[in-house]
């Protein structure tokens, strides 16, 4: 990355319900931005995630740009593990069987190709080809976490949305990775995670699981028991590099599954007929179910809005569900308003007729700095805070 886009990456900003300009978070000298402003504009995205993070129920959506800042694979990484960035004579073959074109490296469309051929005509090359790349990509998927220090994002981002009111509706995030890096968050800061798995083991999935919770005993009966802080819920959607198929749809979770009992959707054009299958189909269903709850904030991070079985009822519920809130925070969101897939188009028309629609210009790990500790502000701070908001406009 060459020094202009290094100081092009740390200028987010954020663009608020029927704005028509982007509003900078940092000064941007060469336009003639001022400090001043910059600092209101923190103060007016600051108190908007402050009041969402309070709404009675909190949701996220996040997608591989969350585990791409701790090293996960991009679409492309998989596509060069897979086929290689120089493909073998072997793997031309089999390319060539499906009459794809290997210049454009998008591995869903290519093992979307080899999965139709294989469901008209049985071809032992392409059964072989296909059982290894659904290998590499769970090793690919599971092997970048050797190191804790890559997700002090995700421990901040964790750490701040589940410091939520015990009041509240627990912090609910629904994730398309494979990897464990909210899990291995989360146990690094010693959080209970809810993932529908048993407590006992082996741990085999039960949807049952979503609905308890865990709660703190007191040490005598004159108390009574109060629901432990930081506990949340993870759905991944997508399935996990750590579920196995044992049959009758008995889903375990297991250290290094194989292949073939791997509990994935792989990227491919049939992961939207896969995600209605157990135990997917479950988790769509919370999902279709907790994003038209009322008094609702949904976070969008990471997520690009090229799965259709999850933008659709995201997009629809915008428009239907009248006490909704939806935040993204996209690198590009800038962008991909201008030049993006059909959801990015909506999206900017929803935020431009003053939909409770907000975008925010920031990665995965940008977007977590941004994000209020809800215990960091005391009420003679809130006190404070108001007075100087409130001395600014005079």
């Amino acid at each position: 990355m060459t020094e202009e886009k290094k100081k092009r990456a740390v200028v987010t900003s954020f663009k608020p319900p029927r704005s028509s300009e982007w509003k900078p978070l940092q000064p941007e000298k060469d336009n003639g931005g001022s400090e001043k402003e910059a600092r209101q504009n923190q103060d007016e995205l600051h108190n908007v995630l402050l009041s969402s993070l309070q709404m009675q129920h909190l949701v996220v959506l996040a997608g591989s740009g969350c585990s791409m800042g701790a090293g996960g694979p991009s679409m492309l990484d998989l596509w060069n593990e897979v086929v290689g960035t120089n493909p073998s004579d072997k793997v031309k073959s089999v390319i060539d069987t499906v009459r794809y074109d290997i210049t454009h490296k998008n591995i869903e469309a290519l093992l979307s190709r080899i999965e139709a051929s294989l469901a008209l005509n049985s071809n032992e090359d392409l059964s072989k080809f296909l059982r290894n790349s659904k290998q590499n990509i769970l090793k690919k998927c599971s092997g970048f976490l050797a190191d804790e220090e890559k997700l002090e994002a995700h421990k901040t981002f964790v750490h701040r949305l589940s410091r939520r009111r015990v009041r509240d509706q627990r912090l609910k995030i629904f994730t398309t990775n494979y990897d464990l890096c909210f899990e291995s968050a989360a146990g690094a800061l010693g959080i209970v995670v809810i993932d529908g798995f048993s407590f006992s083991y082996p741990r085999r999935f039960d949807p049952r699981f979503f609905d308890q919770d865990i709660v703190r005993r007191p040490r005598n009966g004159s108390e009574s028991a109060t629901y432990l802080e930081g506990v949340f819920l993870l759905y991944k959607l997508h399935g996990s590099v750590n579920w196995a198929h044992k049959g009758n749809g008995n889903v375990v979770q297991e250290a290094s599954p194989e292949p073939d009992e791997a509990c994935l959707i792989y990227p491919a054009a049939g992961k939207y007929q896969q995600s209605f299958r157990q135990p997917h189909l479950e988790l769509i269903a919370q999902y279709m179910a907790s994003v038209r709850e009322p008094n609702t904030c949904i976070i969008v991070t990471g997520f690009g809005f090229n799965d259709d079985h999850l933008s659709e009822p995201l997009i629809s519920a915008v428009t239907s569900n009248p006490h909704l809130r939806l935040i993204v925070a996209d690198p590009s969101a800038k962008e991909k308003l201008v030049d993006g897939n059909e959801y990015w188009k909506h999206l900017g028309e929803l935020n431009a007729q003053g939909e409770d629609v907000w975008l925010i210009s920031a990665d995965f790990n940008q977007f977590a700095q941004l994000i209020p500790d809800l215990r960091s502000l005391s009420p003679a701070d809130a006190l404070v805070k108001a007075i100087r908001g409130v001395a600014r406009t005079e």
